[in-house]
C-alpha cells in the first residue's frame, strides 16, 4: 500500500472545490461521466493508431446507485489507469490528461471532453469519501485502488479488478442524499448526458407486467450517441428535424423553419436552430438554446454566443472552441465568441434571404410570425439590419406586402410633400383608425399597417435608414397637413370671430383624465368633416417608447395631447360661428373693448418703465376674459350641435367613452 499527499499548493483546496470552484453541485455527475467518455474515446484513438491491439469490445459508461451502502458509481470500459497514471492525473490537481492527450494525438483523437483536469474532484462536492478502482489497458498492468476522504491524504493499493476500465465510487454525504435517488440521477443524466458519443447506461429497460412496470434484462441507454446536429444535412429529412425539435421542446407546435450550422474553419461549430411561432409577445427566454461542448451539455445561458435578438430561437449549438470557465458552467467572453456570434447571425440572415428568394409567397405567409424577430434583429444588430433590408417587408392596410425598395417606388410619386420628403402613412389599429385610413385613401395615398409590439421603435429606425423619408401615423393630423402639397388655405374669419369660435368648441370639450385638448381652426374643403381629433406624432412616439423603456418614465407621466381641428369651411360650422357671433356680440363687445384698453395701458406702462407694476391691470384682464368665456360657454350649452360635432370627432378617434358616450347617444336621439 502507498500513502501520500495530493500535490496541491494549499491544504484548503478541497473546501475551495466544494464551495466555490463549481457553480452548481449537480454538475459533478456531468464531470465524472465526461471523464468516463474521454477514457473510452482515448482507447478508440489508441486502437486506431495501433498502440492498443487488444479487443475494444462494446464501450459504454454505466451509472449505478447502491442505496444500502450510500454509494453512486460511474464505471467505464475505457483505457483505465495504473499507479503511475493515478499519481500523474489524480494526485496532481489541475494537470489535465485531456490536454496532454490532445497535444499528442491532435490529428486523430476522438472527441475528448475534458479541459482542466479538475473534473474528477467535483466528486468531493457531494461525497465524504471517493474510491477509484481501475485496470489499465497496458500489457501487464496491475489493478489499483485509490481512496481519499476529502483531505489531502490518500491511499493507493493493488486490487482484484479484472476488467479493463475505471470505477469511480462516491460515498454520498449526508447533506447530499438526493443524489442517491433514482429520479434525481435520471433527470441529471438526461440534462447533461443525453447526447454523449458513447452509450450511457442507467438501470434496465422496463416492461408492463401483471399491472406493474418491471425491469427486463436489457440495459437502459439514456443517450443518443449520434445527435441530429452531428449528422450531415444531406442525410436528413424535414421529418428528422421536426422529430428532434419535439424531443428538445416537448409540447411546442411545429417550428416555421430551421438552420443547420456546420462549420470547421476558422472555428468548429455545429448545431440546429429552430424558429418557433411568435406572434404578439416578445418572449425572450434565455434558456431555449442549449450549448454543448463535444456533445456534453454545458449551459442554456448562451448570451454572447448567440446575438440577443436570436434568443427567440430554440435549439442546440455545439462547439469545442467556445471558451468556458474552469468549471465549464459559464462562458468566458473573448474574440472567438464574438466571431461565432457574428457567424450565427450571418447564417440566419442568409437563410431568411434564401427563403424570400426561393418562395416569396410562402415567405409572405410567414411574415406576420417572423416579423417581430426580424425587427428585433434590425433594431439591435447593425450588420443584421443592413442584410435584412433585402427581405424585410412592409405590409399595407389592404394586406399587401412590399420590400422597402418596392414601397418607395409605389408611393414616392404621390406621397412626396412640397419639401421633397416622402411621407409614409401608417396605422397601428386598422379598425380603430378606419376613417382616417379612408380619408388618406380618398387622396390616393397608401397606408401601412404597423401594429407590432416593436413597431413604435421600428418606425424610428425606418426614418433613420430611409433617405428623406418621414413616417406619420394616419391620425396624427388632418390629411392635408400630413402630406403638405401647397401652402395651407387661410381661415376666412376675423380675429374676433376666431376667438369666439375657439371658445365655443373649447368650452364643450369633455374632461378626460391625463388628457389635454387644443382647439385649432382650419380652412378645409366643404366635403371634409366638421371636426377631427388628431394626436401629435412625436409626443405619441415618446410616450409609446417610454412604455417599453424605464429610463423614459418622464414621458409616460405626461398627459396625452390631442388637437381638435375645426373645419371652418364646413357648412354646419360656418352656421354655428355666424349665429354665435350675432347672438353674443352685444354682451361681449364691452368686455372686449375694456380688455383692449387695459392691454394698451399695460403695453404703454412697460414701454415707459420695463419694471412697471402692471399686475392690477393684468388681473382685471384675466377676470374680463373669464367673464367673456363664461358668456360664450353659456351660449354654447344652448346649441347641442356644437357638442354633437365634438362627440362625433371623439367617437371617430376612439375617445368617446362611459358617460360621454351615453350622453352622445341620448342627444343623437333627441336631434332626430
Amino acid at each position: 500500500m502507498t500513502t501520500g499527499k495530493i500535490g496541491v499548493t494549499t491544504e484548503n483546496i478541497f473546501p475551495v472545490i466544494k464551495k466555490f470552484l463549481y457553480s452548481d453541485h449537480e454538475i459533478f455527475l456531468r464531470e465524472l461521466v465526461s471523464n468516463a467518455i474521454d477514457a473510452s474515446q482515448k482507447l478508440k484513438t489508441l486502437a486506431s493508431v495501433g498502440e492498443f491491439k487488444g479487443e475494444i469490445g462494446e464501450l459504454s459508461v454505466k451509472v449505478s446507485i447502491d442505496s444500502e451502502n450510500g454509494t453512486l458509481t460511474v464505471s467505464d470500459r475505457g483505457l483505465g489507469m495504473d499507479a503511475e497514471d493515478i499519481d500523474k492525473y489524480i494526485n496532481q490537481i489541475a494537470f489535465s490528461g485531456a490536454e496532454e492527450f490532445l497535444a499528442k494525438y491532435k490529428d486523430t483523437a476522438n472527441s475528448i471532453i475534458g479541459h482542466f483536469g479538475l473534473g474528477f474532484y467535483s466528486a468531493f462536492m457531494v461525497s465524504k469519501k471517493v474510491e477509484i478502482r481501475s485496470l489499465s489497458y497496458k500489457d501487464g498492468a496491475k489493478a489499483v485502488a485509490w481512496e481519499c476522504d476529502g483531505s489531502p491524504e490518500y491511499k493507493l493499493t493493488e486490487c482484484d479488478k479484472t476488467e479493463r476500465g475505471t470505477d469511480i465510487i462516491l460515498y454520498i454525504d449526508d447533506d447530499s442524499k438526493e443524489f442517491l435517488e433514482k429520479s434525481r440521477i435520471e433527470t441529471l443524466l438526461k440534462k447533461y448526458c443525453r447526447f454523449l458519443p458513447v452509450p450511457v447506461i442507467f438501470g434496465k429497460e422496463q416492461e408492463w407486467k401483471d399491472g406493474n412496470y418491471v425491469d427486463t434484462d436489457k440495459d437502459r441507454v439514456i443517450n443518443s450517441v449520434e445527435p441530429l446536429w452531428a449528422k450531415k444535412p444531406s442525410e436528413l429529412k424535414d421529418e428528422d428535424y421536426l422529430n428532434f425539435y419535439h424531443e428538445l421542446m416537448p409540447g411546442m407546435e411545429d417550428p416555421m423553419f430551421w438552420i443547420h450550422l456546420n462549420v470547421d474553419y476558422p472555428f468548429t461549430l455545429t448545431g440546429v436552430l429552430y424558429f418557433p411561432k411568435i406572434k404578439n409577445n416578445i418572449d425572450i427566454q434565455k434558456n431555449r438554446i442549449q450549448l454543448y461542448c463535444n456533445q456534453v451539455y454545458v449551459t442554456d445561458q448562451v448570451e454572447g454566443v448567440v446575438p440577443e435578438f436570436m434568443m427567440l430561437m430554440q435549439g442546440v449549438i455545439d462547439s469545442p472552441d467556445i471558451p468556458l470557465n474552469v468549471s465549464r458552467s459559464y462562458l468566458q467572453a473573448d474574440g472567438q465568441v464574438k466571431k461565432i456570434s457574428s457567424y450565427i447571425s450571418k447564417k440566419v440572415s442568409e437563410r431568411l434571404d434564401k427563403m424570400f428568394k426561393e418562395d416569396r409567397a410562402e415567405f409572405e405567409k410567414k411574415w406576420d410570425d417572423i416579423k417581430i424577430f426580424i425587427e428585433y434583429g434590425m433594431l439591435s444588430d447593425e450588420k443584421f439590419c443592413d442584410s435584412a433590408r433585402k427581405y424585410a417587408l412592409l405590409k399595407d392596410s389592404e394586406g399587401k406586402y412590399f420590400t422597402f425598395e418596392e414601397y418607395k417606388t409605389l408611393v414616392e410619386s404621390t406621397q412626396t410633400d412640397k419639401d421633397g420628403n416622402i411621407i409614409y402613412l401608417y396605422a397601428t389599429d386598422c379598425e380603430a383608425q378606419y376613417s382616417y385610413i379612408q380619408s388618406a385613401k380618398s387622396k390616393g395615398y397608401s397606408v401601412l399597417t404597423m401594429d407590432g409590439q416593436l413597431d413604435s421603435h421600428f418606425v424610428s429606425l425606418l426614418e433613420h435608414k430611409l433617405e428623406k423619408t418621414h413616417l406619420v401615423r394616419v391620425d396624427a393630423d388632418i390629411i392635408d397637413r400630413l402630406i403638405v402639397k401647397d401652402d395651407a388655405l387661410k381661415v376666412d374669419l376675423t380675429a374676433e370671430q376666431i376667438e369666439i369660435a375657439s371658445d365655443l368648441f373649447k368650452s364643450q370639450l369633455p374632461t378626460i383624465e391625463k388628457t389635454e385638448f387644443f382647439v385649432q381652426l382650419e380652412a378645409l374643403s366643404q366635403q371634409e368633416t366638421p371636426a377631427i381629433v388628431t394626436q401629435n406624432e412625436h409626443m405619441r412616439r415618446f410616450k409609446e417608447m417610454s412604455a417599453m423603456n424605464p429610463g423614459m418614465n418622464f414621458y409616460g407621466e405626461m398627459p396625452d395631447n390631442y388637437s381638435l381641428t375645426i373645419n371652418c369651411d364646413n357648412a354646419s360650422v360656418k352656421k354655428i360661428i355666424t349665429e354665435a357671433c350675432s347672438a353674443i356680440e352685444e354682451k361681449i363687445a364691452p368686455l372686449r373693448n375694456e380688455i383692449n384698453q387695459l392691454n394698451s395701458s399695460i403695453e404703454e406702462a412697460r414701454k415707459a418703465d420695463e419694471k412697471a407694476d402692471t399686475s392690477d391691470n393684468e388681473a382685471k384682464v384675466a377676470e374680463l376674459r373669464k367673464q367673456q368665456g363664461d358668456i360664450i360657454a353659456q351660449y354654447a350649452t344652448t346649441i347641442p350641435t356644437i357638442k354633437q360635432i365634438i362627440d362625433l370627432s371623439l367617437l371617430q378617434s376612439g375617445l368617446l367613452k362611459a358617460q360621454s358616450l351615453d350622453d352622445f347617444i341620448r342627444r343623437s336621439y333627441s336631434l332626430l
